[in-house]
């Protein structure tokens, strides 16, 4: 009995012999108790798997839009009774409005709340934290502190503290605190400076900064600028015609300037035009003549007489050093009398003088003025950002035979993309720029192919 058993556990050879494994014993296809193993199901089991799947997926559905099952719902919260345009009572108030189509598309369909962010009532490294707190409240208890507060309240007992003022200011932390312009005159950074000494205040560092020149204000141009009255689409005569004349003053400015770089360039008349001939004369000026210049001078040499020898002068006398020093104290004296003669003359001219300096204080209050009516016209004109200087742009203008007689037939003026970029650059907010030129670092080489050149 026990050989038959052994015998059958293993694959028999002979003609009538099969596998053990082929009869009533069955492979094991994985557990049935998980949604994984219905798939691999078949028959009534498959079926099952399948109805159980699709009831669970109903009921997760009904959750997430009605927040419950339908069949535990209550009549209220299923079926509404419509009263129509039924007449509303004076007495009672009325019922609350149904909401509109579109606030109800807009609200969620899930009912299920959103799940917790864990994550964001984490705190990093918070047990030890909280046992680095509890530990070093314990110690203050005791009347022992950190390095670092020992440290502080050390220096706090070692340098006096400064006497509280009758107004204290608020602290920068404080939200409560005033604002103030720092480079103002009223800082209050710079009250304790006020009535010192210049020098002193220099050679110690104290003194107040100059305001760099990059951070002045940017220049007084609105930001967005609108055009005058006559460039409207039915704009007044008044308005269309002074737009005009503008329009025709920038015009005639730019011919001008045309026409003085022409002038500039323009051959004067009377000048004959330069030649091949004429060229190679220029090139050549000053080579050919060069040894008829050099048998010029040799000739010049010859012809030349010798300079007779310089005769040696003698010695001054006695009586022409007499006479050239009472010549000095004479003309000494003269620029001495001429000095006081026109001192004493001076006196007389009190009233010019007077009238002189007046006209001077005034001719310089002028220049002032000026000077001060320059730098506020300065502020509202584009500084010099980058390389080239602020263009302006051309005016927006219709002719009077362009103007449409309905606003339908308008055409567009200018472009706002064009306009917001020139009015970046009015504010210096960016640099005037230029189209880049595409300049080739190589010069192209043409090869030609082989098999081209073998049919050619």
């Amino acid at each position: 009995m026990a050989a038959a058993e052994a015998s059958a556990s293993f694959l028999g050879l002979g003609p009538g012999s099969r596998d053990p494994s082929s009869g009533s014993r069955r492979r094991s296809r994985g557990p049935r108790n998980r949604k994984k193993g219905w798939k691999r199901l078949s028959g009534p089991e498959a079926q099952l798997g399948r109805e159980v799947s699709d009831f669970l997926e109903e009921v997760a559905s009904e959750q997430r839009i009605t927040g419950g099952l339908i069949s535990e719902q209550p009549d209220e919260g299923l079926f509404f009774l419509d009263t129509g345009n039924a007449t509303k009572d004076k007495g009672r108030p009325s019922p609350p409005q149904k909401p509109l189509h579109v606030d109800l598309v807009l609200q969620p369909l899930s009912k299920v709340p959103a799940p917790k962010d864990i994550l964001a009532h984490q705190i990093p490294n918070a047990r030890k934290l909280r046992h680095h707190r509890e530990f070093w409240a314990k110690q203050a208890a005791k009347g022992r502190f950190p390095r670092e507060e020992r440290r502080l309240r050390s220096r706090l007992r070692r340098d006096k503290p400064p006497p509280a003022p009758p107004h204290r200011e608020k602290g920068r932390s404080d939200p409560q605190r005033d604002f103030y312009d720092l480079w103002g005159a009223h800082n209050p950074l710079d009250q304790a400076l006020v009535g010192q000494d210049p020098w002193f205040l220099q050679q110690t560092k104290k003194a107040k900064i100059k305001r760099p020149t990059r951070l002045q204000p940017l220049p007084e141009v609105p930001a967005l600028e609108v055009i005058d009255g006559g460039g409207s689409y039915n704009p007044a005569f008044g308005e269309h015609q002074a737009l005009l004349l503008r329009a025709h003053e920038e015009e005639l400015k730019k011919q001008r300037e045309e026409q003085k770089l022409e002038r500039r360039l323009k051959i004067p008349d009377g000048i004959p035009l330069p030649t091949p001939e004429t060229v190679l004369q220029e090139q050549c000026e000053g080579l050919l003549e060069e040894e008829e210049e050099e048998e010029e001078e040799e000739q010049d040499k010859e012809v030349e007489p010798r300079e007779a020898p310089k005769g040696s002068k003698g010695k001054k006398t006695e009586q022409q050093r007499r006479r050239e020093k009472e010549a000095r104290a004479l003309a000494q004296q003269q620029r001495r009398e001429a000095a006081a003669r026109r001192a004493r003359q001076e006196l007389f001219r009190l009233r010019a003088l007077r009238r002189h300096v007046t006209r001077a204080e005034a001719e310089l209050r002028r220049r002032r003025a000026l000077r001060a009516a320059a730098r506020a016209a300065e502020r509202s004109r584009p500084r010099r950002v980058g390389r080239l200087r602020y263009q302006a742009p051309a005016l927006d203008v219709q002719l009077s035979h362009e103007i449409p007689e309905c606003l339908r037939g308008l055409k567009p003026e200018g472009s706002i993309l064009r306009d917001r970029f020139k009015s970046f650059q009015k504010r210096n907010m960016i640099e005037p720029r230029e189209r880049a030129k595409f300049k080739r670092r190589y010069r192209l080489k043409y090869v030609e192919k082989r098999a081209f050149r073998a049919v050619t």
